[in-house]
């Protein structure tokens, strides 16, 4: 595991150098990074300060932002009014809105794994008040932030068994208060390797707070810039505390990047 810092002096050093690459992304997970995390996952919204950062850095020279989550596309379009020419990947990397076209194209073999896992988990969900199950176009997230630990933990071991049944390939995943089921495996360090590809960047900048946001640090070099958001264990080289201290990094990098 790579060794992680909070210290600022590095963290300032890290962006002075990503800043001045030729061509740059920037890679953002949303929920738990830009935005807070809320019961209503409707109603979240990205910090003023962030966002702010967000759309100087998406209008900075040879620079690109990209939002990449496990939100749906469709909801992640619409909880972060991101502009259209903002790029956006939506469930880890199976949905695309890049270059104003929308990519997510499941087989029927797919569609109907997919239709069948979520029918056995809904039986789940109605067992569970509290336990909200979030049918995604790959797949379907068991959302337990509502509930105790303890029903939690009985939720998530009924998911898996009911997902597991219904279809013995399916690919489960843990989160913050969530697990998912999905047919296609795609993660967030796939999506970065693309638009690295995609986009001939020289450099990228990555954060995140999740579990899956790992695969994304994971496939980061020499010249890249991880961020962890929070605690646990992590493969990021920095961290900082939560939503609020991103901001700072995120209005530091732009205004490096607008002046470089």
């Amino acid at each position: 595991m790579r060794e992680t810092t909070t210290d600022q002096t590095a963290i300032d050093a890290a962006l002075e150098t990503l800043a001045a690459a030729p061509r740059l992304i920037v890679a953002l997970d949303f929920d738990g990074t830009l935005a807070p995390f809320a019961d209503d996952p409707s109603q979240v919204g990205a910090l003023p300060g962030s966002w702010a950062a967000v759309l100087t850095l998406q209008r900075a020279k040879d620079t690109e932002v990209v939002l990449v989550s496990g939100r749906p596309l469709d909801s992640l379009a619409r909880v972060t009014h991101a502009p259209a020419e903002m790029a956006l990947v939506g469930s880890h990397g199976v949905e695309w809105r890049v270059d104003g076209h929308d990519e997510a194209a499941l087989s029927d073999d797919e569609l109907a794994r997919v239709a069948r896992i979520g029918a056995a988990l809904d039986e789940v969900g109605a067992r569970f008040p509290g336990v909200v199950i979030e049918h995604k176009p790959a797949g379907h997230g068991v959302h337990t932030r509502r509930v105790s630990a303890d029903v939690a933990a009985e939720a998530n071991a009924a998911a898996s068994a009911a997902a597991h049944d219904a279809d013995p390939g399916v690919l489960e995943r843990g989160g913050k208060d969530i697990v998912e089921f999905a047919v296609r495996h795609v993660t967030k360090g796939d999506a970065i390797a693309r638009l690295r590809e995609l986009r001939g960047a020289d450099a990228v900048f990555f954060a995140g707070d999740d579990v899956t946001d790992e695969d994304a640090f994971r496939v980061l070099g020499d010249g890249d810039v991880g961020v962890k958001v929070g605690d646990g264990d992590t493969l990021a080289g920095f961290r900082v505390d939560d939503p609020a201290a991103l901001t700072d990094v995120l209005k530091q990098l732009a205004r490096l990047r607008a002046t470089r």
